[in-house]
């Protein structure tokens, strides 16, 4: 039994695409009903933004067709999407960093008055915008420079939940949401359900996949592997058609060998982000941080690595009695000591240069002899990290920003491990990432400490930190709120005090 047409609302028939080297997409058939969640699934690479943004006309197809309901659809851009009522969230965040909260929510739709944007309307409809997706505290007035990357992404999400459209494309909108937020926004997905929206919803989150969706297509190297009802499916089928190979479990940490303390914060504190945080990392160990967006995890990371600068508290290196001097990031790399930062994009890469300059970039003299670089040796340096990190790429010459998410994840990765560091610090490692990449990322992780590194990892994803870490901190309102060890790790306890300064200071109000 066929559906009607009068239920379709989107089709895709035969789309191809390619970019110089790689073939993106090749013959893809897709059918949206209406009101359905539709997820796409698959590895980085797999072509599922590229897809996506093909929709909702960002990029623009080689060959093939799309349809809206029974009508030809080819936007020659984004806005022309919009206008027939397609609109996308991306996984690259894509908001005016100077502007406010609620300017980037209504950016397309500014309410005016007598010529001048109406700042009391903006931002009072901003306001019940941001109750929707769990930003109810947030001020709509704020500089979106001065949020989190997570609290971005809830700007994101907002303003494409602000305008009305037929079709919303969701690319990875839970990769830094708490679980709260997330329970939030698949609140707004069930109204805009009801509402007869179609939606395609990316995300690596297969638990989610199973919860939310109805239907479930699969791509594989550029390709359709399969779409069934979500029903008709397992997690175990969905990770085993994604990559075309059998995953073995998880490893977790077990009886790892600890040697001496080689960080030892005491007292670090910058306004009320971060407040009197003291913890210690061995060498060998792998310590989760947890915490909610806005805890003070990436502020506390960031404080060790020097890209802020610490109101109070000291830093101590490798069994010193003496603080470190670290105030910028220099002086931190000199220490040994590498972030590989949440925001990949914007702090974790030179978009325009190759993977071969992104890689290497971070030790140049090792490559260098009498100002002159050796090429075969950086070529080699690539070739080895590529194959060690399993990076998609059609060439080391090619620009990491033509890379998928996870791929340039992986590159960021790389340039840290080239440089050798003692202590390395992972900030959403790994946020954006397929299944099967995390798998990997997560191997890595454990060899790293093995071989002694000392590892920090900040991670929204319990189960994530639970199955990788030795030990776990938990931030609440800038404070570590508790620390656990590996054999009393347990999700409630986690959350319990990731939201204990919050309720703590509840209970003090008068």
């Amino acid at each position: 039994m066929t559906d009607s047409p009068d239920n379709i609302a989107f089709t895709a028939r035969a789309i191809c695409k390619s970019f110089p080297g790689v073939k993106a997409l090749s013959d893809i058939n897709l059918d949206l009903k209406v009101g359905e969640v539709h997820a796409l699934v698959g590895e980085n690479g797999a072509g599922k933004s590229t897809l996506a943004k093909i929709i909702a006309g960002l990029h623009q197809l080689d060959s093939g067709q799309m349809l809206i309901g029974q009508a030809s659809y080819k936007p020659l851009g984004r806005k022309n999407a919009e206008r027939n009522g397609v609109r996308i969230v991306m996984q690259e965040l894509n908001l005016v960093s100077n502007l406010s909260v609620a300017e980037n929510i209504f950016i397309e739709k500014l309410p005016s008055r007598l010529g001048f944007i109406d700042y009391k309307k903006l931002n009072a409809d901003a306001g019940d915008i941001t109750k929707n997706v769990g930003l109810a505290e947030m001020d709509v007035t704020a500089q979106v420079s001065r949020l989190g990357i997570g609290q971005q992404q809830m700007v994101e999400i907002a303003a494409g939940l602000s305008q009305k459209c037929d079709i919303l494309i969701l690319d990875e909108p839970t990769a830094s949401l708490t679980d709260t937020e997330t329970e939030l926004l698949f609140a707004q997905i069930q109204k805009l359900k009801n509402e007869q929206v179609s939606i395609i919803y990316i995300s690596h989150h297969i638990d989610e996949i199973m919860r939310i969706t109805d239907s479930v297509t699969i791509l594989r190297d550029g390709k359709v592997v399969s779409t069934n009802p979500t029903s008709e499916l397992t997690a175990e089928k969905i990770v085993n058609k994604m990559v075309g190979r059998e995953l073995e479990h998880n490893k977790l940490r077990h009886n790892a060998k600890l040697g001496e303390v080689v960080l030892r914060v005491e007292k670090l504190t910058r306004g009320k982000k971060v407040r009197n945080v003291s913890f210690e990392l061995r060498r060998g160990e792998i310590l989760g941080l947890a915490g909610l967006i806005g805890s003070g995890r990436t502020e506390t990371m960031r404080l060790i690595f020097g890209a802020d600068k610490a109101d109070t508290g000291d830093i101590y290196l490798y069994g010193s009695k003496v603080p470190a001097k670290i105030n910028n990031p220099r002086q931190a790399v000199k220490n040994r000591i590498a972030l590989v930062t949440e925001d990949r994009k914007e702090q974790g890469l030179l978009l325009p240069l190759s993977v071969t300059k992104n890689i290497s970039i971070t030790n140049l003299p090792r490559l260098s002899r009498f100002g002159w670089i050796n090429q075969s040796k950086e070529k080699a340096i690539t070739a080895d990290y590529v194959e060690k990190l399993s990076v998609r790429i059609a060439s080391p010459h090619q620009p990491v920003e033509n890379l998928s998410g996870g791929n340039q994840q992986k590159v960021v990765i790389a340039k840290w491990l080239y440089r050798d560091c003692e202590i390395i610090i992972f900030d959403e490692p790994t946020r954006g990432i397929d299944v099967g990449a995390k798998f990997e990322i997560y191997q890595m992780l454990d060899e790293l400490a093995n071989q002694g590194k000392a590892i920090i990892v900040v991670s929204s994803d319990l189960k994530e930190l639970m199955a990788i870490s030795d030990r776990i901190a938990v931030m609440s309102d800038g404070k570590i709120a508790a620390e656990f060890s590996s054999d009393n790790f347990s999700e409630e306890k986690i959350t319990a005090a990731a939201f204990s300064e919050y309720v703590n200071q509840k209970k003090e109000r008068p």
